[in-house]
């Protein structure tokens, strides 16, 4: 669980390979998507609703 400790969102979605599908989800305002990928990277629910209320999702 704590493969990614330390790293920004951005560091995380790089490392796990994520970036570019998280960039496309977001483009698409797929908000399911962008859910499932950041659960992937093991951010937390509170991150994840942070994030999606500064891209206007929520």
């Amino acid at each position: 669980m704590d493969k990614y400790r330390g790293m920004t969102v951005n560091e995380r979605l790089y490392v796990s390979g994520l970036m570019d599908e998280f960039d496309k989800a977001v483009g698409k305002k797929d908000s399911e998507s962008i859910i499932s990928i950041l659960k992937e990277v093991e951010l937390t629910d509170k991150s994840i609703e942070d994030i999606l209320l500064s891209l206007r999702l929520m």
